[in-house]
């Protein structure tokens, strides 16, 4: 269900919040523009229609999405593949050498190994997925909301809105312009914390996004480390400050289950104007 706010100043335009749920959490928006309420209630009712489209093209989970379709089959035969999630895919495997296997798409999969993701065969000229083995699938969960950010921007665009802020779940954020009277967008999750326990610091954006991944408490693990096959314990997360948000995905998770020495790798790699570990 989509809600929203909206309050219009002389000297700033209009303001509109908007909120709703999509691709497993809430997506929070600000734009701000001269454009009139109407207006900017299209353009966040296109943002919702674009991040519909994406969960149906790339959500695992959704077991009529395009990529759980080639997940159930591609293992049998050859699958086509539409452009956009082959061009998503083909990203997704070269990450995986250009992070040193820290990121690795197949890593859900049943009887996962560090072989999993060599048995993906994208073929270009007929622009198909194989699996060269049974078992082996793809999860974009740790992908998919930093490439939506990427979509947003030119829709944005599309509607004249050049001052926003899209919040997707407090772990991928675009933001674009600046607030009223500001450089930029100041960003705060805002998280308790416990005593002794460093906090989040602000965040000042302009044209860029924050992704972060990790675990927010001690007891909550979700991220495996490809290489080991194991969940990673503690509470420790990582945000990222990047140009662009797919990249940002991809190196917040890469960070956070890398040593010293990739890390250093993936900085010079990926080249992120700000890490943040805490």
């Amino acid at each position: 269900m989509l809600q929203h706010l909206y309050k219009f100043s002389d000297s700033h335009g209009g303001l509109l919040y908007a909120w709703f749920p999509a691709m497993h959490t809430r997506v929070d928006l600000l734009l701000r523009g001269m454009q009139g309420e109407d207006l900017l209630l299209r353009a966040v009712g296109a943002i919702r229609q674009e991040l519909c489209r994406l969960e149906k093209m790339g959500n695992c989970y959704d077991a009529g999405s395009e990529l759980a379709c080639l997940n159930r089959t591609a293992s049998v035969k050859p699958q086509p593949v539409s452009r956009e999630l082959y061009d998503m895919l083909a990203f997704c495997i070269d990450c995986y050498i250009r992070t040193d296997g820290c990121f690795d798409v197949t890593v859900h999969s049943d009887c996962h190994t560090q072989e999993s993701v060599h048995t993906v065969r994208l073929s270009p000229g007929e622009q198909t997925l194989f699996f060269s083995r049974p078992g082996v699938t793809i999860n974009l969960s740790g992908f998919l909301k930093g490439y939506a950010l990427e979509k947003i921007r030119p829709l944005l665009r599309q509607f004249g809105v050049d001052n926003a802020l899209v919040n997707m779940g407090n772990s991928s954020v675009l933001a674009l312009g600046c607030q009223p009277q500001a450089e930029g967008w100041k960003v705060n999750f805002g998280q308790s914390r416990m005593p002794g326990e460093r906090a989040w610091p602000d965040f000042l954006l302009k044209n860029e996004c924050l992704t972060t991944s990790g675990n927010d408490s001690h007891t909550r693990k979700h991220i495996i480390d490809p290489r080991s096959g194991k969940l990673i314990e503690g509470k420790r997360e990582v945000a990222v400050v990047t140009a662009n948000g797919a990249v940002g995905e991809v190196l917040s998770t890469s960070l956070f289950v890398a040593e010293s020495g990739v890390r250093e790798r993936l900085k010079k790699e990926f080249c992120p104007r700000l890490i943040f570990d805490f």
